[in-house]
């Protein structure tokens, strides 16, 4: 392993912001990020697969009333991410870094009041459609520990994996207010991202290939 690889993983360490395994919080945090780790009351969003954490910064940025959790298993991508917090005292954004599909180790039912999934891999081979993140062994985690009314949102430039999820989406019966696009930059949808745009996104932009959205909320119709 390269020495700048160990120097990101001893600043993570070290980090405030990193919540990782070896730190007491990690086994502890489950139903405590509000009191225990962001102290206050303002509502809780999560960006899954979040690499560097572009939208969790993003969001926390324009939103400071709410607090950002990026979640991401790789120490060295949520790396970047955690030196920007630091650098501008960002006080409502942190990382995770765990595998997304124990995510109930760390939040508790009804803790989350929206999701983000950014530019995720799309996983395009048949054999591991299980680790898509709109695969319904993840759909059912999301539904845990989203409060009832809490959007799922999104992102990505992949056909396969835009498609694949809405058609998943549709033979649930518990989807409410679905919306969609193939094309999110000549879309209305486009005013839900805030000018925020991945590195990524931009990369994608530049070779004219179009961005997917969807978003929605869990619950059963007349529920809300």
């Amino acid at each position: 392993m390269g020495r700048r690889k160990l120097d990101k993983f001893k600043d993570n360490d070290q980090s405030n912001y990193v919540i990782q395994p070896g730190k007491d919080l990690f086994d502890n945090i489950k139903g405590k990020w509000r009191e225990v780790y962001f102290r206050n009351d303002n509502p809780l969003i999560l960006e899954l697969a979040c690499g560097r954490g572009e939208y969790t910064i993003g969001m926390a940025r324009i939103f400071p009333e709410k607090n950002f959790v990026g979640v991401d298993i790789k120490g060295q991508r949520i790396w970047r991410g955690m030196k920007i917090a630091e650098e501008e005292n960002l006080t409502n954004a942190g990382f995770l870094r765990g595998h997304i599909q124990n995510l109930e180790d760390f939040f508790d039912k009804d803790e989350v009041d929206g999701i983000w999934i950014t530019f995720p891999d799309p996983r395009p081979k048949g054999r591991d459609e299980r680790r898509r993140l709109t695969h319904e062994r993840f759909l059912e985690i999301y539904r845990k520990i989203l409060k009832p009314g809490g959007w799922l949102c999104l992102k990505t430039d992949n056909d396969g994996l835009y498609n694949y999820s809405l058609e998943v989406l549709s033979e649930r019966e518990d989807i409410l207010d679905l919306e969609y696009t193939d094309d999110l930059y000549d879309s209305e949808l486009l005013r839900d991202h805030f000018g925020i745009k991945t590195t990524y996104e931009k990369k994608y932009l530049e070779e004219d290939i179009k961005i997917k959205y969807l978003k929605f909320r869990f619950g059963w119709k007349n529920e809300f």
